[in-house]
Order: C-alpha cells, then sequence, then structure tokens
C-alpha cells in the first residue's frame, strides 16, 4: 500500500483547505472513485494518516491509487453537483452507494420513438434519450413533471406505442392533459414540435415558450375566447413558476467556456471548465509540455485548438485570462470556427469573473500535481535503470530501452513493434511498426526480421530519430526462443555492442543470453515494473497495428469488389456516406444521391454490398501534447 499512500500524502500537502471533488485513479488512468470534500486537504490526507484503521476495501483503493485529481469548488453545493456528474459519466467501481445512480433523479426526453414520451428515470442511461439534471430530489422531479404536463400535454402513458389496449383514449385527453396521439388526434410533426418545446424549456430557453402562451392568451382574450384565454394564462403562470424554481440550478450567465491557465518551467496547464444551460459540466484538462519559452497565448492558442479541432460546438463566449496580447487574433480564429460571432473576454465582476477565478485557481493546482507526478516518475525511473543495471550486470545505465513484439490476427496482418523509453519515460514518438515480410506464421523469423530491419537502418545512419540512436537496452517480448531469434539477427545486421534481454510472460523471468537459468526480479521491484510498462506499450502497439491493418484489409477489399466502381467512385461514396457501415446500412435511393452515379450502378452497388456483407467496425484518456515547435 505504501505507493498510494506515499502518493496521497504527498499530493495532499499541495492541496488548499477549499471544498472540491477529488478522483483517485489507477495504473492505466481508470477512475477508480469521485467523491468531495468540504477541505480538500483534510479529506484527501484522510486516506494517507497512519492511525486511521482502513476498512478492507478503502485499503483496496489505496493500494491501485497512482494519480490524483482535484476540482476546488466554491461551495459544497457545487462539489455535490460535480461530483454527481463524474460518477455518472464514470462509474467508479468504488463508489459503491451510487452503484445504480439512485441517488440522481432526472428526467428522460426519449428518442426514437414516433411519439416521445417524457419520463422520470434514475438510470442515467443516454442511449434511450436526452437526459436533463440531475435534479437535488425525487420529488423536484416528479413536481416538475406536473407542471411540464400542464404547459405541454405530451402522452403520458408507458411504453414506446402510445394508447391503452381497449384503443379508447384515456381521461387525460378529457382534462386538456394529452394530446391523444392512440387516437389519431395529433400529427407525428405537431407532436414533434412540441416535444422540442419541451426540450427548450428543460435547456433552460423559456423566453420563447412564454412569449408564445402571452401571444396565445391576448389572441384567445381579443377574439372572446376566454376559456382558451383562461387556459393559456394558467399555463404562463405554471411556466414562470417552474423558471423560478429552476434558478436554483441556473446561473443567469447563459453559455460559455471558461479558461484557467498556468505556466510552469517546462509545463503549461489549461482548464477549460464549461457551462451549458447554466450548469457547470466536467472539466477538461490539457497538459503541455515544450512550454518552456512559451507565453499565455501560445497556450491558450493550443488549448482552443485542441478543444474545438477535434468537433466541440464554439461556445458564443469564451472567458480568458487577461493579459492576452493576440486576443483579437484568437476572438477572430474562434468566430471562424463557430461560424458566427464569438466573444473572448475576461470579465472583472460578477458570476463569469468568479468562475474564471475557479478555473485559474484549478489550472495551478493541476500544474501543482503535475509536477509531483513528474517528480515521482523521475525518482522511480531513476530507481528502476538503476537496478536493472545492477541486477543485469550492464556496463552503464539503460538510459535508451527499446522493446519488440510481434502481433498477428490469424496469420494474417503479422507487425513487429517497437516500443522506446528514454530515461524511464515512454517516447510515444518514436514508437515504430514493421509490417511483416516473410510471410509465416513464426514468432522467431518475426523477431529477426524486425531487429534486423531496425540494426541496419541504424547502420545506414538513418535520419528518422527513432532509428538513429543505438539502444542502451533491447527487451524482447518472449522467453528463450525469441531471445535467442534476436541476438541472431543482431549479430547478422553487425548491431553495436548492445544489452539484450527476454521477458516471459507467464512468471515475469528476465532471460540473459548464453545463461541457463533466468534472472528472477522482486513483483513490485521497481525495475520489474519498468520492463512490464515497456513490454506492455509494445503489446499495445502491435496489436493496434494489426487491428487496424486487418480494418483497412477489409474495408478495401468491400469497396473494391463492388461492379462498375473504380478509384474516382470509391472515394466519392466515402465522401459521400463517410464509412463503409453508412453505404451499408444506405437504400438504393441513397446511394443513387451520391453525385455521378447513375441509378443503375446504385442499385448493382446496394446488391452487391449485401452478397459481400460488410467489414466489422473498428474499436484514451489523452495523453499529455507538446507545443510546436514555432510556439517556444
Amino acid at each position: 500500500m505504501s505507493e498510494g499512500v506515499d502518493l496521497i500524502r504527498e499530493r495532499a500537502r499541495t492541496l488548499p483547505e477549499e471544498p472540491g471533488v477529488y478522483v483517485f485513479r489507477g495504473e492505466d488512468g481508470e477512475v477508480l472513485y469521485v467523491g468531495k470534500a468540504k477541505a480538500l486537504r483534510r479529506r484527501v490526507g484522510s486516506y494517507a494518516r497512519p492511525d486511521r484503521g482502513l476498512e478492507r476495501r478503502t485499503a483496496e483503493l489505496v493500494l491501485r491509487v497512482r494519480e490524483v485529481d482535484v476540482t476546488v469548488t466554491a461551495t459544497e453545493t457545487e462539489a455535490l453537483l460535480l461530483e454527481q456528474t463524474l460518477v455518472k459519466q464514470h462509474r467508479p467501481p468504488f463508489n459503491v452507494r451510487l452503484r445504480d445512480d439512485k441517488s440522481y433523479p432526472m428526467i428522460v426526453v426519449t428518442e426514437g420513438e414516433a411519439y416521445p414520451r417524457v419520463m422520470f428515470t434514475r438510470r442515467g442511461n443516454r442511449s434511450k434519450g436526452r437526459l436533463f439534471g440531475p435534479y437535488p430530489s425525487a420529488r423536484k422531479v416528479r413536481d416538475t413533471l406536473d407542471i411540464l404536463g400542464r404547459v405541454f400535454p405530451y402522452r403520458p402513458c408507458e411504453g414506446p406505442t402510445p394508447g391503452r389496449r381497449s384503443g379508447s383514449p384515456c381521461l387525460d385527453l378529457h382534462i386538456g392533459r394529452c394530446l391523444a396521439p392512440c387516437v389519431g388526434r395529433v400529427s407525428e410533426e405537431e407532436y414533434g414540435r412540441l416535444i422540442d418545446d419541451v426540450v427548450r424549456f428543460l435547456e433552460g430557453d423559456t423566453r420563447t415558450i412564454t412569449r408564445q402562451l402571452e401571444a396565445e392568451m391576448r389572441t384567445a382574450a381579443a377574439d372572446q375566447r376566454y376559456e382558451d384565454a383562461a387556459r393559456a394564462r394558467n399555463r404562463l403562470a405554471a411556466v414562470r413558476m417552474l423558471d423560478e424554481q429552476q434558478l436554483v440550478d441556473r446561473a443567469d450567465a447563459g453559455d460559455g467556456d471558461v479558461l484557467g491557465v498556468a505556466l510552469g518551467d517546462d509545463t503549461a496547464v489549461v482548464h477549460i471548465w464549461p457551462q451549458r444551460g447554466g450548469r457547470l459540466a466536467e472539466r477538461i484538462e490539457f497538459v503541455f509540455d515544450n512550454a518552456r519559452t512559451a507565453d499565455a497565448d501560445d497556450v491558450v492558442e493550443a488549448a482552443l485548438d485542441e478543444r474545438y479541432g477535434g468537433g466541440a460546438a464554439v461556445p458564443p463566449l469564451v472567458i480568458a485570462p487577461s493579459g492576452l496580447a493576440r486576443r483579437a487574433e484568437l476572438e477572430a480564429l474562434l468566430t471562424e470556427r463557430r461560424g458566427s460571432a464569438v466573444e473572448l473576454r475576461t470579465p472583472m465582476r460578477g458570476e463569469w469573473r468568479r468562475l474564471r477565478e475557479l478555473a485559474q485557481r484549478n489550472a495551478e493546482l493541476a500544474l501543482e500535481g503535475v509536477r509531483l507526478q513528474d517528480d515521482r516518475a523521475r525518482t522511480r525511473g531513476a530507481d528502476a535503470l538503476e537496478e536493472l543495471r545492477e541486477r543485469l550486470g550492464l556496463e552503464g545505465l539503460p538510459r535508451r530501452i527499446e522493446c519488440y513484439d510481434v502481433s498477428t490476427l490469424g496469420g494474417e496482418s503479422q507487425y513487429a513493434s517497437m516500443a522506446v523509453m528514454l530515461d524511464g519515460v515512454p517516447r510515444t514518438d518514436q514508437y515504430r511498426s514493421f509490417g511483416i515480410r516473410h510471410g509465416r506464421l513464426d514468432d522467431f523469423a518475426s523477431i529477426g526480421e524486425a531487429i534486423d530491419r531496425r540494426f541496419t537502418r541504424l547502420a545506414a545512419q538513418d535520419d528518422d530519430p527513432s532509428f538513429g540512436s543505438a539502444p542502451d537496452l533491447v527487451v524482447i517480448d518472449g522467453g528463450k526462443g525469441q531471445l535467442n531469434a534476436a541476438v541472431a539477427a543482431m549479430t547478422r545486421a553487425e548491431a553495436p555492442r548492445t544489452a539484450v534481454v527476454g521477458l516471459a510472460k507467464r512468471e515475469e523471468e528476465v532471460w540473459l543470453p548464453g545463461r541457463g537459468r533466468p534472472v528472477v526480479l522482486d513483483p513490485n521491484a521497481p525495475g520489474l515494473l519498468l520492463l512490464r510498462q515497456i513490454r506492455d506499450e509494445a503489446h499495445r502497439f502491435a496489436v493496434r497495428q494489426s487491428r487496424r491493418d486487418r480494418t483497412n484489409q477489409a474495408t478495401r477489399s468491400a469497396l473494391e469488389e463492388l461492379p462498375g466502381v473504380g478509384p474516382a467512385r470509391r472515394r466519392a461514396l466515402l465522401d459521400h456516406f463517410g464509412s463503409v457501415e453508412a453505404l451499408m446500412a444506405a437504400a438504393p435511393g441513397e446511394i443513387e444521391a451520391v453525385p455521378g452515379l447513375p441509378a443503375k450502378t446504385a442499385h448493382a452497388i446496394h446488391a452487391a454490398l449485401h452478397r459481400i456483407g460488410g467489414p466489422a467496425p473498428s474499436g484514451a484518456r489523452g495523453g499529455r501534447r507538446r507545443l510546436p515547435e514555432a510556439s517556444r
């Protein structure tokens, strides 16, 4: 438990005595537990107190903790709502009380039905429809639904199909609480517009509904339809009352993204806190390396590109730190990406100022956490390299370690991978893969081919940084057979003097060339943990390459067998549908809509696709980014 306890204790020292949410993560960034705290330092530190007798489940949690994230909030209520959001999204295994989401009453508007329903739910399953909430209590949800039902007469009946078995409408039709789609009193289009009004209201757009009801009331009164006017008046009063109740959950500032920026020696952290519909959503955090000479403008520009370059919607307002020199340029960039005006603002008062200061505080705390993690990683890496030097009898510290593994899918798509560690830190930019050419299902030959090609490129003084430097240690994923194949290949390639070992999976034994017995390291020793890490990285990278190749082959074969389709039409089909899966699901008429495709060819393509069958669809918490050299 010592590693988890030490990490928690060190992290707690950097935290403030303020309310917030803490997240315990495991080895691969998996969210293990989400908790809220009145005072973060005391609460997080309590997991590492030596005098605290931890129950078995909590002790197991502490044992698995490898990272602690925190988010400071202004109040305990904000911490509670943020905790609920994170638990719903990640479903951590150690949040036992909240496993079935019973603490989160919500409203769901179903999708995929001709006549959607508006219902109470606790499940939080977004596949069933659009979710709104969480609400502070089930009673609040039921009161909200009662008022919504009076204002918007959507169907209250259960099941995807409206109506009762008897076929007759229920009492809700006669009291004005339902439009009776079960007996055809309302069309799908008209009912859909009603549901759109419900969604807009739940999203916070009450002004549109209020104006509609006011106009309806005035028109009915002018036409002397006083019962209709009174009904509109009552609905208007209900809307205003419900809107007042929901003001507790909605800030008056609107939609926007709030940025906090913290600059370190060579690292920068940007904390983005979206506010949508008056609610603070889960934070987005970017950690940038290579930032030694970057200023706030460079870092903000890189963060905005990461945030919105992947397709995320740009809000009409972005709250940024003060002192940006290229504010107008960044604002123009966001406006172009959104397609309408975007304001880049630094508020000095009001709710947005409070949120800006909160985001800035969280960015600074996150930077402190990154520094702590980097310090621990450097310490662990140095200890691990020293242990490997001693136990494996190396001439010097193995600063550059390369690991090789082979993956194949059913004898096809064979790839060997090369993972790289420099000073104990993975260098993913130098990972490389080798498509195996010998065509046999032979692991020994595949390892030999990869090693031979790698050191041949080293001898040729390849400009690629992955191949231009000689490794201090080569690790082969496998036992004595794979190790001997690698040694033979290094001899053929006249590789420079390099240490090479094999790491057998079953017993985690380390094999050295020419030795009859393996070197057995302590299972929790830093050296073995480092070897496991790079071995797992090599395995993951090799499997990914094999799967990608299999998917590409399936895609190519499906399209290349289509009658009357050459390279130009293949591109047109993919540009139009976006994927082979979407093309497979298309009807002949939809295929005819592809520009330049005759109707006869479209029908032939549809028939051929359904004879061929479709390719199997293909299957990472984001890592740290490096700022481009131009920003330095």
